[in-house]
């Protein structure tokens, strides 16, 4: 507790509001996102990658929690304050932290898988300042962090093999989603099933999460073999197109998370979570791809234009010599 002592001492509104948009990165949404673009715009197989690492950590994350049972911070040291607008969404057991491992395994898989020099720092400071935010914000300890580090780098580490070749890939693949499923299952089982009349807030926010993910799972195995054997999207498209497919589909995607809830929660109860999570899988994989043949289509002439304009001007900038670099300059000043 020292350290959140020590976290607790230096926090001001600044640091606050800095912290606590950070620790959005490590949030559901946000891991749909980075998934789903890189499934859409980038590649499928990083897109997996991402998307199986982070099925794989969040639920084992979530079996550990009920397993060690640890309180948070301000439960355990009632002295202990922490930046309010943080404790809405601190639900369920402290340890091991879920905004840590989805961030770290999120931005890792893409720190580990993108090309771009850029991308793959910005990446990397993500997955280093969420599980900073957790501690400053007072919801988690260090030994909470710590343990969901090491848990999405060991599942990182252990799955980047079968996502580095295609071949590869594609005889794993049927295997991974059955090891996904069944985890879902053992998870929706012992939270859900043994415990499904237990009060306790902790035990209530893990049934609603082995819903979400056994709507997830469920869908896995329909949308690989939807791609496998009927739709074999392909992801290249003009980056005006990239933009546009992705806002269009996310949009639709955050459609059906927050409006489908109300009408399927009237019919369905608490397992609306099941179905709500399967549409969202299923749209995503499933169904949206089927677009993708019209972006990889489109074009608009005045911006491949004002694109190769860019990229020659960059081209020519790098390829020019000191000397001639140099000289220029020296011209341009006589």
């Amino acid at each position: 507790m020292q350290l959140l002592y020590l976290f607790e001492k230096i926090r001001n509104p600044v640091f606050d509001a800095f912290f606590s948009f950070i620790t959005l990165f490590g949030e559901e949404t946000a891991f749909l996102v980075v998934a789903i673009a890189f499934f859409w715009c980038v590649s499928k197989r990083q897109g997996y990658f991402i998307l199986i690492s982070g099925f794989f950590g969040t639920l084992i994350n979530q079996f550990m929690k009920l397993l060690f049972k640890v309180p948070r911070p301000w439960v355990i040291d009632k002295n202990f304050t922490i930046v309010e607008s943080a404790r809405e969404a601190a639900t369920g057991y402290s340890f091991p932290s879920g905004h840590t491992q989805s961030a770290v395994s999120t931005f890792g898989a893409v720190f580990m898988k993108a090309k771009n020099q850029w991308v793959k720092y910005l990446a990397l400071a993500v997955a280093i300042l969420v599980p900073i935010s957790r501690m400053y914000l007072g919801v988690h300890t260090p030994w909470d962090v710590l343990a969901a580090i090491a848990t999405a780098v060991i599942i990182l580490v252990l799955l980047d093999p079968l996502f580095s070749d295609e071949k590869l890939f594609r005889r794993s693949m049927p295997f991974i989603i059955l090891a996904v499923m069944a985890l879902a299952v053992g998870f929706y089982v012992y939270a859900v099933v043994i415990n499904g009349d237990n009060t306790d807030p902790n035990y209530v926010s893990a049934a609603k999460n082995a819903r979400t993910f056994m709507g997830c799972t469920l869908a896995l195995a329909p949308i690989y073999a939807l791609d496998r054997f009927v739709i074999h999207f392909k992801t290249d498209a003009k980056w005006y197109a990239q933009i546009l497919k992705l806002a269009i589909g996310l949009g639709i995607v955050l459609l059906i998370k927050s409006v489908l809830k109300s009408p399927l929660e009237a019919l369905l109860g608490v397992n609306e979570r099941i179905v709500r999570y399967f549409l969202i899988v299923i749209f995503a994989g499933g169904v949206w791809p089927l677009t993708f043949g019209l972006f990889s289509k489109m074009r608009i002439a005045p911006l491949d234009k004002f694109w190769d304009f860019l990229v020659s001007k960059l081209s020519s900038r790098n390829n020019q010599s000191p000397e001639e670099s140099t000289e220029k300059e020296t011209n341009s000043e006589n």
